[in-house]
């Protein structure tokens, strides 16, 4: 297995073979607590008005941001706190759309020229390192999305570190002093602060929950569009 790291939305559309696009700060954190609650489909789209025309001709839940802030007409942000405070009974069952600017536009970027694309969080990398061990595909693309996609962030390429450092022990990683440089960065500084509603403090913990899930989230093409997937993966602790 061949790992190769990247970042960006330029990364995303360099990727080939098998890639992960990473986004911690919020889409994948985001995602794996939604499968975990059990949606029927978790749905990715690019473009927030057809977000909008899902969610009124279907009754979708419609999720996501556009430069953190939710999008108008959407039932929630791209928040972890938002989705834990819903709770399961309000997911659990239903569709869920979601559009965010750096996670979802990576994921789509991509899927234009990969075999295989997961979605990479410190949530699920355990899962998600143990799965592609397991299937040893030629090569790995590594993409950090950072925010916006076109500006690198920390906990993105941490995060990157790590499961490289899981597939491949011989890489180096620390996760103090990954904490250390994420959580004095002003990417998780805008919500440590605590001073706008849409990026809330609480936000971070659940972003930085290291193997909360055993799962890994793996993208799959439906007639619908992209839709994101849990992978269940038996994990040895």
């Amino acid at each position: 297995m061949h790992i190769y790291r990247k970042s960006l939305l330029d990364g995303a559309s360099a990727a080939r073979g098998t890639a992960v696009v990473i986004d911690v700060f919020r889409a994948f954190t985001c995602g794996s607590i939604l499968l975990d609650y059990g949606v029927s489909s978790l749905l990715l789209e690019e473009d927030p008005a057809r977000v909008l025309r899902l969610k009124e001709k279907h009754g979708y839940i419609a999720l996501g941001e556009r430069g953190g802030i939710m999008v108008e007409g959407f039932d929630l942000g791209n928040s972890p706190t938002e989705i834990v405070a819903r709770g399961r009974d309000f997911f659990q069952g239903r569709t869920v759309v979601m559009r965010t600017s750096a996670g979802v536009r990576g994921i789509f970027a991509a899927m234009k020229h990969c075999q295989h694309v997961y979605a990479g969080s410190y949530t699920t990398a355990p899962a998600l390192a143990a799965l592609l061990k397991k299937e040893n595909p030629a090569e790995v693309h590594l993409v950090a999305m950072g925010w916006n996609g076109k500006d690198p962030a920390p906990e993105d390429e941490h995060c990157a570190a790590f499961i490289h450092h899981l597939l491949d022990p011989g890489s180096p990683y620390s996760h103090l002093s990954a904490l250390r440089e994420i959580l004095s960065h002003e990417s998780a500084q805008k919500f440590l602060r605590g001073n706008k509603p849409h990026f809330p403090p609480t936000d971070v913990p659940y972003c930085l929950g290291v193997g909360l899930f055993g799962m890994a989230m793996k993208v799959s093409s439906t007639p619908e569009g992209l839709e994101l997937c849990p992978v269940l993966v038996k994990l040895e602790w």
